[in-house]
């Protein structure tokens, strides 16, 4: 292996480590932990940032397939399977008994992605597959506009009017059409900067505590809890500032001083754990019904902790079986 072989691998090991550390933000903060806040303020926009860094130089029929085998259709089954779930078991238990739900609209939400609980009871987090592909779209669309100055004009109204939709207009969009929009700012970074972000240049100790500090201080200012899936961002230049500090933060302590390797293969399966994580928790619910007798479930900040590591363990044979037997659950062709 060449060394610039070595080096393009280590640098796709630790953006996957990054990829394993948002996917274990996304599980722990669907257990409403304290730092739920300030994990929702970054979390999702680091994955908009990745992706945006392996978008191909040009967007065509062969790149958008790829990207459909990659994302709609493991979006469709895992859907799919979520709806037949919830449709003969899900929605007889828990808190969905209470809410008589519409299961036409429930279906209707597996082709439109949106609507909360009312059209996504089934699997609300598969959101956002839907919607990185339509940035990914959008994105390969602006990138054929020859003109620079024209190209990121169109990027910058575009990005400005997923916000004013998000502000004016309180509908829920096909595929989260607005997100998408806003999203191209975090995707076109990871574009733009790429070579930045991949380069072999280490960044010392200060440059991570500066990051850190303005991090730290944006989280803290955030006018209200983010989420994008609800169009909800608070202070719209503290959102987009921290979530691009908050992805350099993680991402350059990651490639320069840490070295996880299990959260290489979690970052391999963030499909999967997204379709499933929730699922997981239900089992956890189960057995602690049965054998505890718990109905009513009120955890501490240490046990939403032990929660998240239980959930990761139960899927961690389910991904080994997804990867080695049915990897377009995971978008892939063969076993990773």
């Amino acid at each position: 292996m060449s060394l610039a072989q070595k080096n393009t691998n280590i640098r796709i090991a630790w953006l996957d480590q990054l990829k394993g550390f948002g996917i274990i933000l996304m599980v722990y903060g669907h257990n409403f932990p304290v730092l739920e806040e300030y994990i929702y303020s970054f979390h999702m926009p680091l994955f908009f940032i990745i992706a945006g860094i392996f978008h191909p130089k040009k967007m065509n029929i062969l790149t958008i397939k790829k990207r459909v085998r990659q994302i709609l259709l493991p979006y469709f089954l895992w859907s799919s399977i979520l709806f037949g779930f919830w449709l003969f078991i899900g929605r007889k238990f828990g808190e969905s008994v209470h809410l008589d739900l519409s299961i036409t609209k429930n279906f209707i939400g597996i082709f439109f992605a949106q609507g909360d609980i009312d059209y996504m009871n089934w699997g609300i987090p598969m959101w956002f597959l839907p919607t990185i592909f339509l940035t990914f779209i959008f994105f390969g669309l602006i990138l054929k506009i020859k003109n620079k100055l024209l190209q990121y004009f169109v990027l910058i109204v575009s990005i400005i009017l997923g916000f004013l939709i998000a502000n004016f207009y309180k509908v829920n969009l096909f595929w989260s059409l607005d997100v998408a929009l806003v999203s191209l700012f975090f995707y076109g970074f990871g574009f733009y900067a790429k070579d930045f972000i991949k380069s072999n240049s280490k960044k010392g100790v200060p440059f991570l505590l500066i990051l850190g500090v303005i991090h730290l201080a944006a989280s803290l200012f955030l006018l209200q809890k983010i989420d994008m899936y609800r169009s909800t961002y608070g202070n719209e230049i503290l959102f987009l500032t921290n979530s691009l500090v908050g992805f350099l933060f993680w991402g350059f302590l990651f490639k320069n001083f840490l070295s996880l390797k299990f959260l290489v293969f979690l970052g391999k399966n963030t499909i999967p754990i997204l379709a499933l994580q929730a699922r997981a928790l239900s089992f956890i619910k189960l057995f602690l019904f049965l054998i505890l007798g718990l109905s009513i479930f009120e955890f501490t900040e240490f046990e939403k902790v032990i929660l998240t590591l239980g959930q990761l363990i139960i899927l961690f044979p389910i991904l080994i079986f997804i990867n080695k037997y049915i990897p377009i659950l995971n978008g892939k062709n063969k076993k990773i």
